[in-house]
């Protein structure tokens, strides 16, 4: 396990420098001046745009700029937003929130959406099996911010079970209804991924050898049919869980939650360079860690699996 990890590990080296490397060039390569951008209409002196640029290292060749983020990186210092905040600071008052949203949105979607998709797979042609694939397919349908306004108005303005929007310093109470909002659509996946599942593990050999020894249903569910169904499930929910903090913008602007999304959203109109390419390489770490976690969980879910020195 130990030589799995390291590797895995050492794997991930390659990965960090190309995609940081990419996102540096994307932000940093475009056309265009982001200092005189900054400025806007206005023109400053000379010695104000090269002051300025001295202090981003804008005036570096690019292959510098790189190599001194990449060396603050691991350092532990993301530089220093547009408006002279460092960047950690930012990072430090927005991500717990979006992590607190993706987790509370996380936990409502594997609970809800695997117990429902595997009542319905068990339940394969009923009505509650229809049901739930109708509801799915109109949450898949429905574009997030349409989900968001609907349920901003039902349950806040006209029921008042929550409040319409979050704001700074908001209790996590308020976090539950954006939170669901923000796991319409994964949770609509993962009830036809967890049925789906469900349907082809319960005609499987092993199940049926259980049935014939005697053992009841109620324990071949959890142990024979569940259990060996939430391989692909878990991999869907641990990537999800990155794709719900990168892309929970859209729902971050529409309850105003202070959040990642929000902030990142706004960085890229500002055109703040340093805090964009911080905040996708703090994403990108993210992305890494969440995938060796779920492939050391594979080996609890399914005892055939075993990883090799």
């Amino acid at each position: 396990m130990a030589g799995y990890i390291l590797r895995r590990l050492l794997q991930a080296i390659p990965v960090l420098l190309g995609t940081t490397f990419l996102i540096y060039f994307m932000v940093f390569a475009m056309p265009g001046d982001p200092v005189v951008a900054l400025f806007g209409d206005k023109t400053p002196p000379p010695q104000v745009l090269e002051a300025v640029r001295e202090r981003y290292n804008l005036d570096k060749p690019f292959i510098v700029q790189y190599l001194l983020f990449l060396g603050g990186i691991f350092r532990g210092d993301f530089g220093i937003s547009f408006s002279g905040e460092p960047v950690s600071d930012i990072l430090a008052r927005t991500f717990p929130v979006t992590l607190q949203l993706a987790a509370i949105a996380t936990v409502f979607l594997a609970v809800g959406g695997i117990l429902i998709g595997l009542i319905s797979g068990l339940r394969k042609g009923g009505i509650f099996d229809a049901s739930a694939l109708v509801v799915s397919l109109i949450l898949i349908s429905l574009p997030i911010f349409v989900v968001a306004f609907t349920a901003q108005y039902i349950f806040g303005v006209q029921l008042g079970w929550f409040r319409t929007t979050v704001g700074s310093g908001a209790p996590i109470q308020d976090l539950i209804l954006p939170a669901m909002v923000l796991a319409t659509g994964s949770f609509a996946q993962i009830v036809r991924l967890t049925r789906a599942s469900v349907i082809e593990t319960d005609g499987q050999d092993f199940v049926r050898t259980a049935a014939s020894k005697g053992l009841s249903r109620r324990r071949i569910v959890p142990v024979h049919i569940l259990r060996n169904s939430l391989i692909p499930v878990v991999t869907y929910i641990a990537v999800d869980f990155g794709v719900l903090m990168v892309g929970a913008t859209v729902t971050e602007g529409i309850f105003n939650v202070p959040g990642v999304g929000r902030t990142l959203y706004q960085a890229i109109i500002r055109g703040e360079g340093p805090t964009v390419v911080s905040f996708v390489t703090v994403m990108v770490l993210i992305y890494l860690i969440v995938n060796l976690l779920v492939d050391l969980l594979y080996a609890v879910l399914d005892p055939r699996i075993r990883y090799v020195k």
